[in-house]
Parts: C-alpha cells; sequence; structure tokens
C-alpha cells in the first residue's frame, strides 16, 4: 500500500512539471508571460487568483482523498462481489474526472484558437 501511496505522489508532483515542460515553446521565450496564457505561474492556474487556486487544490485534494478511500477499501474487501463493486465506482469516480478534465482542456484549447484569430485580425 505505501507503494501504491509513493507512487501516486510522485506521479501528482511531476506531472504538472512534465505538462509545463513540453508545452514550453523556445520560440515564445520572448513574448511576455500575459500572451503565454496557461504557460505561466502553475501551469494551468497562472490567472487564476490566490482564492481560486485554493479551492481547484482542494477540489483536486478531495478527489484523491476519494481515490484513496476506494483503493484502501478494494485492497482490504475479501468478497469479489463487493470488491468488483468497489473497482467499478472507482472507475466510474476516474471516468467523470477524465471527462472533467477533457472539457477544461478542449475549453481552453477553444479560447486559444479564438485569441490566435483576434491576433490575426
Amino acid at each position: 500500500m505505501k507503494h501504491l501511496y509513493k507512487s501516486t505522489a510522485v506521479l501528482l508532483l511531476l506531472l504538472p512539471i512534465s505538462m509545463m515542460s513540453s508545452a514550453a515553446d523556445p520560440k515564445k521565450a520572448d513574448k511576455p508571460t500575459q500572451e503565454m496564457g496557461m504557460h505561466q505561474g502553475m501551469g494551468m492556474m497562472g490567472g487564476m487568483t490566490e482564492e481560486q487556486k485554493t479551492e481547484k487544490m482542494r477540489s483536486m485534494q478531495e478527489h484523491m482523498l476519494l481515490m484513496h478511500d476506494l483503493s484502501n477499501q478494494i485492497l482490504s474487501e475479501k468478497d469479489a462481489t463487493k470488491k468488483e463493486a468497489l473497482k467499478n465506482q472507482q472507475l466510474e469516480l476516474m471516468k467523470g474526472h477524465h471527462a472533467q478534465m477533457m472539457e477544461h482542456h478542449q475549453q481552453k484549447m477553444e479560447q486559444h484558437q479564438q485569441k490566435k484569430q483576434e491576433l490575426k485580425k
């Protein structure tokens, strides 16, 4: 179980770093940070107030706690039927989170395209 927590912690800590480094474009290094949009600050949280960042982090924390709780229940459950139900519950939670992240990503991409179109005019 410790291995699961450590692996999850490492992934959660490295994901934003890898996203920022892979998204960075050396050609854009000369542009002001306000034009860079989501590449400034903490990745996608660049334009947020401190209250919004805290709220977002709390939401992420709540999701992580739910996932860990379900993982613990799955690992400790002896009944195969109940274990499978817990796995399905966790899978649905993961699907919902994924859909939410994809929707957010799509919105950001649309905003980026709109800004691009405005700059061309």
